[in-house]
């Protein structure tokens, strides 16, 4: 006879299987000692030689509003837009297979939920900037890392990242990590007041799932394990 599941197993694989990108969020707000708790948790992400890398800046209410409102209307604005530009490249340079199907399928994925035709570059424009506006979420969070660190650290933070939006999951809530935000880091740096050591490294919406939003019912593919393993054992 099979033994039970293991409830323990069950919830920490729900929690990351469950995790997705959410793209509208409810005005709910998230209690600060509930985020002080999932910040608390991700903070155990393992870093080399303990070094802890990660800087988080939480913004909600006037300050989360009016960050959105500055990067909006300078991307809104071709002339200011083309002043901005991200200081690392986060996507390829060159985009070739299986990297380029992936994106344009998940692409064309969110906005074929949204009715968003492919020659609608008004709509699209419209789309991306939500990425401004947290997706209405309640809470804004922005990562800073001090540039004297290096891409061992950038590693580092990944996993920070991700403990923090599984531990999100285990709350209920839901996150968006957003690169879009690098683009504009001179805002942002004025915003928070950032020191000239310290580099944007990317932005994340966090809070409750709007449950009737169509855009929240995408979910991406995952090539299957044996598409990206090696088993070597001789």
């Amino acid at each position: 006879m099979s033994s039970a599941p293991d409830p323990s197993i069950q919830a920490v694989d729900a929690a990351i299987t469950s995790r997705r990108s959410i793209r509208r969020f409810l005005a709910r707000p998230v209690p600060r000692e509930v985020l002080e708790q999932i910040l608390r948790v991700a903070a155990r992400a393992p870093s080399g030689s303990n070094t802890q890398p990660w800087q988080v800046h939480v913004l909600t209410g006037e300050a989360l509003q009016r960050l959105s409102r500055r990067i909006a209307a300078a991307y809104d604005d071709p002339a200011q837009a083309a002043d901005h530009t991200e200081e690392y490249a986060y996507y390829p340079r060159r985009w070739e297979s299986p990297y380029l199907e992936r994106r344009r399928k998940v692409g064309w994925d969110l906005y074929g939920l949204l009715g968003i035709a492919k020659t609608d570059k008004q709509a699209m424009h419209a789309q991306h900037r939500r990425n401004f506006l947290f997706f209405d979420a309640p809470v804004g969070l922005l990562f800073s890392i001090d540039r004297v660190m290096e891409q061992g650290s950038w590693l580092d933070y990944g996993m920070f990242l991700q403990s923090l939006m599984i531990a999100a999951r285990a709350r209920g809530l839901d996150t968006c990590p957003q690169a879009a935000f690098t683009q504009f880091h001179g805002i942002i740096e004025q915003e928070l007041g950032l020191q000239a050591t310290q580099q944007v490294v990317c932005g994340m919406s966090l809070g409750w799932a709007d449950p009737r939003a169509v855009e929240n019912t995408l979910h991406t593919e995952r090539a299957d394990v044996a598409e990206f393993t090696r088993f070597v054992d001789r």
